[in-house]
């Protein structure tokens, strides 16, 4: 058997992967972290987090995961700037085409997360960058004393309505169902936010202007009345796709393309792990991906063990 570059790759830089990283370092694991931009993840532009344990004020993206990349770089994790292409096995090793390269591995652990959602309407393609988003932390401080509107009901769409108010003159959130299903404490801060208008059981249907965004068409379920709402900007927080492309066929997957895993977070392929958003989980949080990851390093680790034996 020809001998690996390395005992355990780690593909994705956000809390997932850097955790595996931390987990895999002090297994004395011969392991590389590849990540296609920056360490962090989408954790990284969340603007505050309040349910991570250890911080009782709470903590912003951007600390959280640089305390993450700064921990994990101190026991000696190597990262480095490669996008996966594609993965395949070849005579036992794992095998990872990548923009700068092929890697190849005795074991590895998918920690690539998610992607925005997109809403799939007239208007949106065109005027993403133009008006449309999908990160208020980003943009939202673009929109000083605007009026815009944000699509969705969950935790991100209502904390990120949140965070516009401190921008906007008001957000118009829109939801499909006549109840949010963001938790509790976020959805009581909303209802009393006056910048934020809630219309239930509405849909978008257009995004239209001239050189960026001025209306978005709404429809009502329950009425199906349209009407046209005036807005300068429109965030889109309806949901995400699993970042998994790169695996084709390789694991199996539900209908959306989130990875199926057993227990100790082990695909249908033996020796590839995934752990974080990208897999099939119940919740997706920074203290789940980190949990998660913790117990794939140490199937990695039996597995890599009897790798080598055999």
């Amino acid at each position: 058997m020809i001998k690996p570059d390395y005992d355990l790759v780690i593909i994705g830089g956000g809390p997932a992967g850097l955790t595996a990283g931390i987990y895999a370092m002090r297994a004395k694991l011969n392991c590389l972290l590849i990540e296609k931009t920056v360490t962090g993840g989408s954790a990284l532009i969340t603007d505050w987090i309040e349910n991570y344990p250890g911080f009782p004020d709470g903590i912003s993206g951007y600390d959280l995961t640089d305390r993450f990349t700064k921990q994990a770089k101190h026991f000696g994790l190597k990262i480095e700037n490669k996008a996966a292409k594609e993965l395949w096995l070849d005579d036992g090793l794992k095998k990872i085409s990548t923009d700068k390269g092929i890697i190849t591995a005795a074991s590895v652990i998918v920690a690539t997360g998610t992607s925005p959602k997109k809403l799939g309407i007239e208007g949106e393609k065109s005027f993403y960058g133009k008006g449309v988003s999908a990160c208020a932390t980003c943009d939202g401080p673009f929109f000083k004393n605007k009026v815009v509107a944000a699509i969705g009901g969950g935790d991100s769409a209502v904390q990120e309505s949140l965070f516009l108010t401190k921008f906007v003159k008001k957000v118009l959130l829109i939801h499909r169902r006549d109840s949010l299903r963001a938790t509790k404490i976020l959805q009581e801060r909303a209802f009393k936010n006056d910048k934020i208008e809630i219309l239930w059981d509405t849909i978008p249907k257009k995004i239209f202007g001239k050189d960026s965004v001025e209306t978005l068409t709404v429809q009502n379920l329950k009425t199906e009345e349209i009407k046209d709402l005036s807005i300068d900007g429109c965030f889109v927080f309806a949901g995400t796709n699993p970042n998994n492309d790169f695996l084709v066929d390789t694991v199996k997957k539900n209908e959306n393309g989130f990875i199926y895993t057993d227990k100790n977070m082990e695909t249908s392929v033996k020796g590839l792990f995934c752990v974080g958003d990208a897999r099939q989980t119940p919740l997706r949080q920074i203290v789940t991906a980190a949990g998660d990851a913790a117990i794939a390093v140490i199937g990695a680790e039996k597995y890599i063990e009897n790798f080598y034996e055999e």
